[in-house]
């Protein structure tokens, strides 16, 4: 509901702050682009593009290059990579800036203006754990891709391929994201880079110690010979008792992952509800200096035990 300090002129410049990030979202990062330019498809074919395109196009350039002269930081190309995503970090700024821009608008209506600079800042950290969620999840279902692969590349060794073309045959024959990362091999291999440093650089974008070793192992046969078939026969059968080991303890530890997920939602869940049904529980969180010193309070407690929990359930071996 609107505050009751609030004025006409500021509901206003809400509505149209939020039709405008509704435009945004839909007409200029959720646009499909395709991934070959009119340009080289078409030739012939005079392009004519519109303003807005421009003016968008514009801003995203300056995003990404923004986003390379700046260096490491929390979105890169190297982090869209490790979790899977095609597009530009300037689209996905653009994103969570839109993001961002709906949660404040919509955090002054539901309360006024900490809820909407609560919003504001809770947004950002919203978008990194959504990226943490897609990199973990990517790299489980690379773990799982390993021993396959291995077995795909030890019968093309064995079929009498070269090490490229079983890598190359192995990236057909996957999906993704083993079929992604091999063909990138493939085709940094074939541009001249090296193969021990395509094959390292996978590992350390998908944090696989399997890889890694698969990685080691053809650089060690690169430079003393022997039988790579059979040592990838060997490595194999390691990485399916790891894998095995490995489903083993999440399915013993996955009461604790639930008891978890249970206890750091049920306060704000709770919260939620009573603010629902009624508005007089939550009104002194959001009046008072003691409400917001308990909000902030409660934000430290919850963060420390969800540190703490994910500790304890997430065994290393």
């Amino acid at each position: 509901m609107l505050p009751e300090e609030a004025s006409p002129a500021v509901l206003v410049v809400g509505l149209f702050l939020v039709y405008l990030a509704l435009f945004l979202l839909g007409w200029v990062v959720l646009k499909s682009r395709p991934g070959v330019p009119l340009s080289r498809r078409r030739p012939d074919v005079v392009m004519h593009t519109s303003g807005l395109t421009r003016l968008t196009d514009q801003a995203v350039g300056a995003l990404n290059k923004g986003v390379k002269q700046r260096g490491p930081g929390l979105l890169t190309r190297d982090r869209l990579d490790e979790c899977g995503l095609k597009k530009d970090p300037g689209d996905y700024l653009l994103m969570a800036g839109v993001a961002a821009l709906l949660a404040t608008v919509f955090g002054f209506f539901l309360g006024g203006v900490v809820p909407a600079l609560l919003l504001a800042v809770v947004s950002p950290l919203i978008f990194h754990l959504v990226l943490n969620l897609l990199a973990a999840r990517r790299r489980r279902q690379f773990d799982e891709q390993v021993p396959d692969t291995l077995q795909m590349l030890a019968g093309g060794l064995r079929a009498g391929h070269s090490l490229l073309r079983a890598v190359d045959a192995a990236a057909q024959e996957s999906q993704a994201p083993m079929a992604e990362e091999l063909s990138r091999i493939v085709n940094e291999t074939r541009i001249g880079r090296d193969l021990g440093e395509s094959l390292s650089e996978v590992a350390r974008r998908t944090q696989s110690e399997d890889f890694m070793a698969i990685a080691q192992a053809i650089e060690i046969h690169r430079e003393v010979g022997g039988d790579l078939a059979e040592v990838l026969d060997h490595l194999g059968d390691t990485v399916r008792d790891r894998n095995q080991v490995r489903g083993q303890i999440r399915a013993l530890s996955a009461e604790g992952r639930m008891s978890a997920v249970v206890l750091m939602a049920l306060p704000v869940v709770m919260f939620i509800g009573l603010t629902l049904f009624n508005s007089l529980y939550s009104r002194v969180f959001f009046t008072t200096v003691a409400g917001y010193v308990l909000i902030a309070v409660a934000i430290v407690l919850l963060t420390v035990g969800g540190l703490w929990l994910k500790q304890i359930v997430k065994p290393k071996f």
